[in-house]
């Protein structure tokens, strides 16, 4: 059996820039056995499974999807990068007629919509709430030594901590980081968190005029660092929203490859997330 297989890299107009994930479009659903082994084998944060709703459905003419991504070690309920990505083969290779896709999801429906050069998600937010940083002193300290701390926030909901660097920090201090997972690993081992999110203010007022930055590190799932992360920007939307008092925001992760986000907080309880994608492999995976 052939399977069509493309390498996207998502957030980005520039290869091997943004947060590359995998692309498999099937004609049918295969054993999770099998979505985990090609997972492992392309070995990139996330790799994307899109599959027909009917079996007389096809990927030009349809609007509805399943959708699942699995990361090298386990499968995960959302994803932003490998869902940008997946919309990109559905309107730029299938050459899909509709300017909205829907995508069933583990997190739901999720519309995506071609905008141009760009395309937009519909994502769910996912509200932190405020914690007492002596909880999670261990990781705070594993993660970034001895910079001063402003908020100490956790989603619940996706197992994501927040830490923001006081604003007195320098964009420097963040992208200087040297994060090690396996110290992650070992010094946070109750199950609460999966993620870690490392934000700070941004420069609004400068070119490209940022509103945060971030940084985002899941050795939890078998990811040390991802280099940009959509799913991450519904915890980081809603803080960063409430604290600027905007709804419209410009985002960067400020990874080694670096990815650029366009956030839209919905008074749905929403948010629209915008980026670009650039094709660097299609091929063919035999099994």
């Amino acid at each position: 059996m052939d399977i069509q297989v493309f390498t996207v890299d998502a957030f980005t107009n520039l290869p091997f820039k943004g947060n590359p994930a995998a692309v498999c479009p099937l004609l049918h659903e295969l054993d999770d056995e099998i979505y985990q082994q090609i997972a492992a084998e392309m070995n990139l944060s996330e790799t994307a499974f899109i599959t027909r709703l009917s079996p007389s459905a096809d990927f030009t003419t349809g609007s509805r999807f399943r959708l699942r991504w699995f990361t090298p070690t386990n499968e995960v309920n959302l994803c932003g990068h490998a869902t940008l990505a997946s919309a990109a083969v559905l309107f730029q290779h299938k050459k899909n007629v509709n300017p909205t896709v829907v995508f069933e999801t583990k997190s739901g429906g999720l519309s995506v919509t071609q905008c141009g050069e760009r395309i937009v998600m519909n994502f769910p937010l996912n509200p932190p709430t405020r914690q007492d940083p002596n909880e999670f002193k261990d990781i705070i300290k594993a993660a970034i030594g001895n910079l001063p701390v402003q908020d100490v926030y956790l989603s619940s909901s996706t197992k994501k901590l927040l830490i923001r660097l006081a604003d007195c920090c320098e964009r420097s201090a963040l992208t200087s980081l040297k994060v090690d997972p396996v110290a992650l690993l070992s010094n946070e081992k109750s199950g609460k968190v999966k993620g870690l999110i490392i934000t700070m203010i941004g420069a609004p007022d400068g070119q490209p005029g940022y509103d945060f930055y971030s940084r985002f590190f899941s050795p939890w799932n078998g990811i040390p660092e991802d280099p940009v992360t959509g799913s991450a920007h519904t915890v980081l939307a809603c803080y960063w929203s409430d604290k600027l008092r905007k709804k419209k925001m410009l985002a960067y992760q400020c990874s080694r490859r670096g990815g650029e986000l366009e956030l839209e907080v919905r008074d749905d309880g929403r948010v629209n997330i915008a980026g670009q994608t650039v094709f660097v492999l299609k091929g063919t995976i035999t099994l």
